[in-house]
């Protein structure tokens, strides 16, 4: 009887070893996964937890010490495309380089919903994540679209008329007006990493 006893106790314990030590095994793999997430990771998460068609918004704290509250529509592999929501009932889009942002407020739900990052990202369609921000602002350049783009000195509005590697030239003209060369005041080139935000 006392085996009986010894063996049960020993079996007890046993299986309570095991299950701590299982614990911590998918404790560390929790905080392995976590240092592995990255702004976008978190920004696509976020997003992917909000009903579609639902009218949520985060705000956006930019490197200039600009606030904007937008709501994410694509999130490329350096930068992201949002609506911009304001109290004005002009709708707005915008894009924003992940490297330009010094923080984002979120609600505690969608504070916790963030840190799903990286099972989003598995259920989302490929081909934004490996789009940078050079190739969309090619894009705005094939359009000849009008834009508003914000840098740490200050507004500068116009069309982009080239994109290379690491900057971009924009010809400066009133807002609202077609790119022709007699309204351009000037040109500027721009190196992409002073992009704060482009505005459409």
């Amino acid at each position: 009887m006392r085996w009986d006893n010894l063996f049960d106790d020993l079996e007890g314990q046993l299986e309570q070893e095991l299950s701590a030590e299982e614990l911590d095994v998918r404790a560390e793999e929790e905080r392995l996964r976590l240092a592995r997430l990255t702004i976008r990771d978190r920004i696509l998460a976020v997003d992917d937890a909000q009903p579609r068609g639902s009218h949520y918004s985060v705000r956006v704290f930019l490197a200039d010490g600009s606030v904007i509250s937008v709501r994410p529509v694509t999130v490329g592999r350096d930068w992201f495309s949002a609506d911009v929501v304001d109290d004005s009932t002009r709708t707005s889009q915008c894009i924003i380089p992940i490297a330009a942002i010094a923080s984002i407020a979120l609600t505690r739900e969608q504070l916790t919903s963030s840190l799903a990052g990286d099972e989003a990202d598995a259920r989302r369609a490929p081909l934004p994540a490996r789009l940078s921000l050079a190739f969309v602002l090619r894009d705005l350049c094939r359009r000849r679209a009008t834009v508003e783009l914000r840098t740490p000195t200050g507004v500068l509005r116009g069309t982009i008329d080239r994109v290379g590697r690491d900057h971009l030239d924009l010809a400066i003209h009133e807002a609202g007006e077609p790119r022709r060369d007699a309204s351009v005041s000037q040109s500027r080139i721009v190196p992409l990493a002073q992009v704060v935000l482009v505005r459409l």
